[in-house]
C-alpha cells in the first residue's frame, strides 16, 4: 500500500468522506462490473455497488491495511452480492402469468426479451450470453471465483486475500469451477444440437 493511500486510509477511519472518496475513485468501474457479473442486472449493480461502498466506508476501521484497499473493497463486493444472491434465492417465487395490481387497475407482467438474434453476425455475442447465462447457473462460490479470475482478470494470490485462503485452494476451486461451467455449457450445446437436429 503506497503511503498516498495509508494516509487516505487513516481519514477515512475517522470519517472523513472526501478522503474516502479519493480512496474508491479507482476501483469504482471494478466494484460495478464484479456486482454486474454476479447479479446479471445493470440498476440492481448500482444499487449493490452504492452499498459496497457504505458498507466499507461503516466498516473501514476494520481494515487492518494488510492487503492493498482495492482488494479489500472487492472481498465487500463479493461478499455483498453473495448476500443478495442468497435473499433471492429465500424470496417467494411469483408467476409471470399474474398480473400487477395497481390502485386503478391491474395490467398483464411484461418481460423483455433478451435473446439473441438469429443473425450470424450476432454469433459472438450468442456466445458471451451462454457462457454469462451458464456462469449464472453456477453455484455461489463458483460463480465467485471464475468472475474474479476469468472475467475480472484477478491473480491467484489477489483471490486468496479476498476470499481469504491458501492460494492451493484458490486454485482448486478455480479448476472445479471451470469443470462446472464447462459440464453446463455442454449440456446446452447438446440441447442446441437436438433442436437443430430435429
Amino acid at each position: 500500500m503506497s503511503e498516498k493511500e495509508r494516509n487516505l486510509v487513516e481519514k477515512s477511519k475517522s470519517g472523513d468522506v472526501e478522503a474516502f472518496e479519493q480512496l474508491i475513485e479507482s476501483c469504482q468501474k471494478k466494484v460495478f462490473n464484479i456486482a454486474y457479473r454476479m447479479i446479471g442486472n445493470y440498476d440492481d449493480a448500482n444499487e449493490l455497488a452504492q452499498e459496497v461502498f457504505i458498507k466499507a466506508f461503516r466498516s473501514i476501521k476494520k481494515f487492518k491495511g494488510d492487503s492493498l484497499f482495492s482488494t479489500w473493497i472487492y472481498k465487500v463486493t463479493a461478499n455483498v452480492c453473495l448476500d443478495e444472491i442468497r435473499r433471492r434465492k429465500k424470496k417467494m417465487v411469483v408467476s409471470l402469468d399474474e398480473e400487477i395490481e395497481y390502485s386503478d387497475g391491474e395490467v398483464k407482467r411484461q418481460i423483455a426479451d433478451n435473446a439473441p438474434t438469429p443473425d450470424i453476425a450476432a454469433e459472438t455475442n450468442e456466445v458471451k450470453n451462454a457462457v454469462n447465462k451458464s456462469i449464472q447457473e453456477l453455484p455461489e462460490d463458483y460463480k465467485s471465483i471464475i468472475i474474479l479470475r476469468d472475467i475480472q482478470g484477478f491473480s491467484y494470490e489477489e483471490i486468496s486475500k479476498i476470499f481469504n485462503c491458501p492460494e492451493g485452494t484458490v486454485k482448486s476451486r478455480i479448476n472445479r469451477a471451470r469443470q462446472a461451467l464447462k459440464k453446463i455449457l455442454q449440456g446446452k450445446k447438446e440441447l442446441l444440437n437436438e433442436k437443430f437436429v430435429k
